[in-house]
Formats: structure tokens, C-alpha cells, sequence
């Protein structure tokens, strides 16, 4: 019971804090998922007939002639529903790194939140030049470059978060 208790807490070694980021990174994409869907299908309209969203799940679909005000097309809208899920995903994940995988405390929880935010946008930029690397030198199939790319996103964000965030 006191290895259980051990384990869960942000006391735990190496491994355990690895196990338990992949968990909380799972659950922040799931949140930052869930989020975009939500807005696209409801109030930032931009899922059309052909997605497999609106397929699948039944969500609701939208016309785009091609004609829309920048503020309006479907790229817009779907790049502000993706803004608000990564910030409100963010801030999910640093509060479960903050109680569940990491000890905060190695700066003030406002840097600390920020440095948070600049990892995130630093391991994304990184994960994405990666990935267009691969599609672009080496034409990998689309599917597999996002795989790469997350795992690459999860490994800097793992490693910054841990040596520099926060304390170890």
C-alpha cells in the first residue's frame, strides 16, 4: 500500500515519472481533442460532410464555398479551435505534471507555467520540422510522420520538463 501511494505521488523514481507522463500526455491529447471537436462542430463551424468526424461520430457538418472572409474560412476556424484546445490542454497537463509525475517548485508557479507553455511550443515546432522532414526527403506515408512526430513532441517535452521545469 505505501509502494502504491509512493508510486502515484510525484516522489516517484525515473521510471514511474516516464509511465506516469505518458499517461497524462494521453489524457491532455485527449482533452485537446475533445476540445477541437467540441468547438468545431458547434461554435467555430469548420467540420465539412467528408470528415471523418462527421462520419463517424455524427457531428455536425458545414458548406464552405471557398469565398468566406479570411476570419471565417475553415482553416481559421479550425486553427482557433486547435489555439484554445493546446492552452486549455496545457494547463491541464501542467497541473497533472505539477501533482502527479513532477516536484514543482524549482521557479514560481507563473515562470513556471510559462516555461510550460514555451516547451509545449519549442517540442511542437521541433516535432513538426521533423515530420515534414520525413514526408518531404524521404516521402513517408502522412500516418507514420505523425507517429514520429508525436513520439518526438512527447521525448523533448519529457526531457525539458524534467531537467529544466521542473525539479527532477
Amino acid at each position: 500500500m505505501k509502494l502504491d501511494r509512493h508510486i502515484l505521488s510525484n516522489e516517484a523514481g525515473p521510471l514511474a515519472q516516464f509511465v506516469k507522463y505518458g499517461i497524462v500526455g494521453v489524457m491532455a491529447t485527449c482533452v485537446q481533442t475533445g476540445i477541437f471537436y467540441v468547438l468545431a462542430a458547434t461554435c467555430l463551424k469548420c467540420l465539412t460532410a467528408d470528415d471523418w468526424a462527421v462520419r463517424l461520430l455524427g457531428l455536425p457538418s458545414v458548406a464552405f464555398t471557398g469565398e468566406e472572409a479570411w476570419y471565417a474560412s475553415r482553416g481559421m476556424l479550425a486553427a482557433a479551435a486547435t489555439a484554445i484546445g493546446f492552452i486549455v490542454a496545457n494547463v491541464f497537463c501542467w497541473l497533472m505534471n505539477r501533482w502527479f509525475v513532477f516536484k514543482p517548485g524549482k521557479f514560481q508557479w507563473y515562470v513556471e507555467l510559462g516555461m510550460f507553455f514555451g516547451a509545449s511550443t519549442l517540442a511542437t515546432v521541433i516535432a513538426l520540422g521533423v515530420m515534414k522532414f520525413l514526408i518531404d526527403q524521404f516521402g513517408m506515408m502522412t500516418t507514420l510522420a505523425v507517429v514520429v512526430e508525436v513520439i518526438v513532441s512527447f521525448l523533448v517535452n519529457f526531457f525539458i520538463r524534467k531537467f529544466v521545469i521542473f525539479k527532477g
